[in-house]
């Protein structure tokens, strides 16, 4: 892992900050960002249900996917982090080395027959209802998949 765990606690909300992590495909590198990437939407006053409910949650599922689905739990691979902070928004991007996939075609809902049994689409899901836009873009010239998180500042 690249990058200071440790927030830098900015004076002025209006001061971008911007962070970045090259993480192996191990499950155990999620806390740490996950609980950087907190802290600092804690300092740049984001609501408390954003901080303790939406940004974990949404976050922990997008690097969850990157390492188990887009680099197949393989540790030889990266998933790279990439957050931006404003007055205005939170903006997370999670790349992996996988092919991606088609984020449109992913529609679940606790409403279908087999939600409880699908081994996937719930994280898409909880990544939509928690977060204000989720996109996807991929795979690049190098072979890499991008899901961007965005969450608007209330």
């Amino acid at each position: 892992m690249t990058g200071p765990l440790a927030p830098r606690h900015a004076t002025d909300a209006s001061t971008p900050t911007t962070r970045r992590w090259t993480l192996t495909s191990d499950l155990a590198m999620i806390e740490p960002v996950v609980e950087t990437i907190v802290a600092l939407c804690v300092t740049a006053g984001f609501s408390a249900r954003h901080c303790n409910l939406n940004v974990p949650v949404a976050i922990t599922e997008a690097l969850a996917n990157a390492m188990l689905r887009g680099n197949r739990s393989d540790h030889a691979r990266f998933v790279q982090v990439s957050v931006e902070l404003d007055a205005h928004s939170l903006r997370v991007d999670v790349t992996d080395e996988g092919v991606g996939f088609d984020l449109s075609s992913l529609q679940q809902s606790p409403d279908e027959s087999d939600w409880f049994e699908r081994e996937d689409g719930r994280g898409v899901f909880l990544m939509r209802k928690l977060m204000d836009g989720v996109e996807s873009a991929g795979p690049d010239d190098q072979s890499r998949h991008r899901i961007r998180l965005i969450l608007h500042r209330t």
